[in-house]
């Protein structure tokens, strides 16, 4: 057991702390306001505020696409698939020589259909699943964020970085989402006769340019920080002292239990043995 929790490498964990973006109070007010006077023109108010972005999020930061497409183009493959250990003198990231040979820069692992010779999106998905917990606060609704990684530096990097791209997914959605509303208001405009349905699609067209300036002005769009992650200098795991504990009593239990049972079955052998010989006596 000794042997075994001094070869576990060290693991560090990093943590960031997010307060959810409260949806646009302006937004929320303008459905209620002109959600019935914009159906008229055909327009769908009520998937416009940005508080069902909330929610979206918290499933989308677990998604296999956001990883691919948003965390996986952003990373150096080899120190999620294929660290060995990590330095703390000099920072250095060693890797695991049969899976990819740094010199070289390739991939020189043996694997198995349907593997590949470079990790595929999938497959390296599995693994950062391992590495990354997503949590909610069911009281104050904060999300938590926590990479671990050998590298301190690493999990910072990845945890600021899964911030980042959540909030430009949503930031880039929201705002496509708008300049093809604004044009199609536009048309409906044009289109209209009413003058109650032009004075709606004129506040829409308000709340919507408002809407842009929002987007293209906030970098913490859905969430933001309340504590951004740190290079932690103290591991979070493992806990060798406690492995040596729990060893020393399951080898304890298992000598114990060895010899209890030997013991039990040598004593019925005899008694089955001599059985025999003392009722001829």
């Amino acid at each position: 057991t000794v042997i075994y929790s001094i070869n576990l490498p060290n693991i560090y964990q990093s943590k960031a702390i997010l307060s959810p973006v409260g949806e646009q109070n302006n937004i929320s007010q303008m459905v209620r306001n002109y959600g019935g006077l914009a159906s008229l023109a055909g327009i769908d108010l009520s998937s416009q505020s940005n508080g069902g972005n909330l929610t979206k999020a918290k499933e989308k930061l677990n998604s296999l696409s956001f990883f691919s497409e948003n965390i996986l183009p952003n990373i150096f493959l080899p120190n999620l698939m294929a660290i060995d250990s990590w330095n703390s003198k000099s920072n250095t990231i060693f890797y695991d020589k049969n899976i990819y040979d740094f010199a070289s820069k390739q991939w020189v692992r043996n694997y198995n259909f349907p593997r590949t010779q470079i990790p595929s999106a999938q497959e390296s998905y599995e693994v950062f699943k391992n590495i990354m917990q997503v949590s909610e606060d069911p009281l104050t609704g904060f999300v938590t964020i926590t990479i671990e990684h050998q590298s301190p530096f690493i999990a910072q990097s990845w945890a600021k970085l899964i911030v980042q791209e959540i909030n430009y997914f949503f930031r880039a959605k929201d705002k496509l989402e708008a300049q093809v509303a604004m044009d199609f208001l536009n048309k409906q405009l044009a289109l209209t006769q009413f003058v109650e349905v032009k004075q709606a699609i004129a506040q829409i067209l308000q709340q919507k340019t408002q809407q842009l300036t929002l987007v293209e002005a906030s970098e913490f769009y859905v969430f933001d920080y309340i504590d951004p992650p740190e290079v932690m200098e103290l591991k979070s795991r493992p806990n060798r002292a406690l492995i040596c504990i729990l060893g020393a009593f399951l080898g304890g239990f298992i000598i114990v239990s060895f010899v209890l049972l030997k013991f039990l079955t040598e004593k019925y052998f005899l008694n089955n043995k001599f059985k025999p010989l003392l009722k001829e006596d």
